[in-house]
């Protein structure tokens, strides 16, 4: 529910670039999606319980809320801990496929455990995998991990990893920062890397 509001861009809308009329247009869709999960969750399936119906409401809702925590803290870990960047729109202007690439793993981090941890984030925690390929079955991340991280490691870009606690507390760290005057994001931004060629000519990885 929580990612569905943020879809509507509301912000946009504050801004004046989308109108108010297109965001109460999409919560209306939001809406008509969602009133039907309530009713399954909190309606339907109570009164299947029979004289279970509180508890199972009860259980229903702490399921819910369990799984948006959890959602929650394997998404924002695969995206905002110490070690990503955030990109303007101005630094994706004439950008290459090559490019593309290299921002996809400046862009996101990866979560690290074991097979069962990786089955309970939906293989979300190989973030980096799911960014370069986003069409491939999740369950062949872990397959392709050892490989991608070869390639970063031989051009000299970052694979940003780490267990959950130590990546959330990153996540925590820096959104408390965004939240204060003069906490934006770093100026500085990582250059694409180069490689040289056999004659010595440095050219751009991406390009």
């Amino acid at each position: 529910m929580g990612h569905r509001l943020y879809d509507l861009e509301i912000e946009k809308a504050q801004e004046g670039t989308k109108s108010w009329a297109q965001v109460r247009k999409e919560a209306r869709g939001l809406w008509r999606k969602a009133r039907k999960q309530l009713a399954k969750d909190y309606v339907l399936f109570p009164l299947l319980s029979g004289p279970g119906f509180l508890s199972t409401m009860a259980a229903n809702a702490t399921a819910s809320v369990v799984r948006n925590m959890w959602s929650h803290a394997v998404i924002f870990c695969g995206h905002f801990p110490d070690g990503t960047e955030t990109f303007e729109e101005e630094r994706l202007e004439g950008e290459t496929k090559g490019q593309w690439y290299v921002r996809q793993m400046l862009g996101s981090a990866n979560l690290s455990g074991g097979p069962l941890f990786h089955i309970m984030t939906g293989n979300l925690s190989h973030q980096i995998e799911h960014h370069l390929f986003p069409d491939i079955p999740s369950n062949r991340y872990a397959e392709i991990a050892p490989r991608v991280r070869e390639i970063c490691e031989r051009y000299g870009l970052p694979y940003t990893t780490g267990s959950l606690p130590k990546q959330y507390g990153t996540v925590v760290r820096k959104l408390a920062r965004l939240a204060f005057p003069g906490g934006g994001p770093k100026a500085e931004v990582t250059p694409l890397p180069t490689r040289r060629t056999p004659s010595g000519t440095p050219v751009r990885l991406a390009g």
